[in-house]
Parts: C-alpha cells; structure tokens; sequence
C-alpha cells in the first residue's frame, strides 16, 4: 500500500532496511505504485512526497525540508520522479536532499542537463554518439538557412520543454516549415530543429538504463498515421533485444549526462542507431509490461548499492 508523507516518521529497522522517500506529483501513477510496492517488497519503508509541496529552508550549514508544515527527517535516499514543467522547483528540491548528504537515484544537475534538449544533444555530440542533425537559432531571419543546415524538408521542430511527444511538429513543406519557426521564435519560445529519420517509420527503441546497466529495453511504434512513437500519444510496444552495441551507446549516452536512471530513445537509420533523447523520469508501465521486467525492483537494487555513498 502507498501513503504519502505523514506526521508519523518510522525510523527505519536495521542496516539493511532503508527509508526511501518518492519525488512525486502523482502516488496513484502506475511507476510511483511500483516503485512503493518494489521498495516495501524488500522490506523499506517508502513514503511519497509531492515536491511542490515542499518547503525548503536553507540556513547556514543547515538544510532543511518541511512538508505539509513537518520537517522531513530519517530518509536515507529519494527517488525523484520530476515532471517536464515543473523541472526548476523539482531539481530545487532534490538539491536541497544533496545538501542533507540523502543519496539521490537521479542528481538534480543531471536532471536539469537532460531537460535542456540543447544542452543534452551538445553533450551527446561532445562525447561522439550520434545524433539527429540538429539547429538552434535565435532569429526569423536565419529560417531558411536553420532548414536547409538539417538536410530540408521535412523536418521536425520540437520545443526545448517538451515532453511525451508534445510540442513536437512534422513540417512537410517549406512554406509550413517556416510558419512553425518563425511563429515560435517571434514570441522567443526556444525551438530545436531536426533532421526527419523516414526509414524510422513512427518507431523508436528505449533502451531502460539504471546504474550504468540496460535492464531492459522495448520497440515503440507510433499510431496509424503518427510519426511520434510515445505510448501516451496512443503508440504500441515490444520488447526487443539489443546488441552489445545498442547497449553500448544507450549505457554511455547516459553516462555522459551523469544519470542513474534514464530512458533512452533510439531511431533506426541507414548508418546505425542515433540517440534521439534522454529521458530522465521514464516511466515504467510500457517498459515493464513489453519486457515482464521487474524495472522497479532494479530501481531499488540500485538505491541498496548506493544510499551509502553520500
């Protein structure tokens, strides 16, 4: 059973068993349910907090959480389930955790590095994984130029804070292209512009990686007639099985974000996979019932390995 944090703290039993607190907006998720039920199954006490109804109070050389006016106190380790458009207040939060020397199982510059699409795809490219060709512009003026630097029409325009397929746009022409763009950065919305991958077909590959290990991973295709693969748009799901190339590029892809956990988003193309993007809060419902994977149970494995080293 879940609960959120309440006035009763339970301080935990033995060395092996952990208070492990959930970063979440959402306890009746289907990956906040499996995590509680992963974490209590191994015998720790879980408690979920929605973090935007934490209070952090910062005083020298004393960090400190309220939630719900009572001080949090006794976690050993925090699982940040942080959404896309409150990644600011959450990665506030799991910094204030830091500070209080509680291991976290995503660290919250890492999150907010792989939040920044921009940011994500300059790391990626740094590091040499392959990516979709990708333009950042500033100006209307440079449209033309953003789209033909891609490899033309079509192309995809996604907004740097999108997430679950939203705010990402297929232009097929020139002229749609340049509406899209120029509408966007006339109200200096920031936009990235790709390549479109055709032989990807609306499919992807996610690769689920925690603590450096893929534990598994699944084929997403999109609906009838949408280029986008996510399941939360009405895409479908199956497991594959990766080479130990695919994993390769999907393990340091997340190593070079500085994740724990991470979903990484592959699309097929003529010269081989390339790292579309990197989620750092993936979900579990798709990934677990593709695979039968317990993906929950790795989760909390990783914290058992870990929660010492803060």
């Amino acid at each position: 059973m879940f609960y959120e944090f309440s006035v009763c703290l339970l301080s935990y039993r033995n060395k092996q068993t952990m208070k492990i607190a959930i970063l979440s907006r959402s306890p009746a998720s289907y990956s906040t349910k499996r995590l509680v039920e992963a974490g209590e199954t191994r015998g720790h006490e879980i408690v979920v907090l929605d973090h935007l109804k934490c209070v952090l109070v910062i005083e020298q050389g004393k960090p400190h959480i309220y939630y719900k006016g009572i001080e949090v106190e006794g976690v050993n380790a925090v699982i940040p389930r942080i959404g896309a458009s409150v990644t600011f207040y959450g990665a506030a939060v799991v910094r204030q955790f830091e500070m209080m020397k509680i291991f976290t199982a995503v660290e919250s510059q890492a999150l907010v590095r792989s939040r920044d699409k921009l940011r994500c795809l300059q790391l990626l490219a740094k590091a040499g994984i392959p990516i979709p060709k990708s333009a950042f512009a500033y100006s209307p003026k440079n449209v033309d130029n953003v789209i033909d630097q891609v490899g033309g029409i079509p192309v995809i325009i996604k907004l740097l804070e999108g997430t679950q397929g939203l705010g990402v746009i297929l232009a097929e022409t020139r002229i749609s292209a340049k509406s899209v763009i120029e509408a966007f950065l006339d109200v200096q919305v920031n936009i990235l512009v790709q390549e479109f991958v055709k032989e990807a077909d609306g499919a992807d590959v996610r690769a689920f990686v925690v603590d450096g290990q893929v534990v598994g991973a699944m084929l997403r295709k999109g609906a009838e007639g949408d280029f986008r693969s996510n399941l939360h748009r009405g895409g479908t799901s199956e497991v594959v099985k990766l080479t130990t190339q695919e994993k390769a590029l999907a393990v340091k892809s997340v190593k070079h974000l500085g994740l724990g956990i991470a979903g990484v988003d592959m699309l097929p193309t003529k010269r081989g996979y390339i790292v579309n993007e990197v989620n750092s809060s993936p979900g579990l419902e798709g990934i677990e019932k593709a695979t039968g994977n317990d993906i929950a149970g790795k989760i909390i494995e990783y914290i058992e390995r870990n929660e010492h080293t803060n």
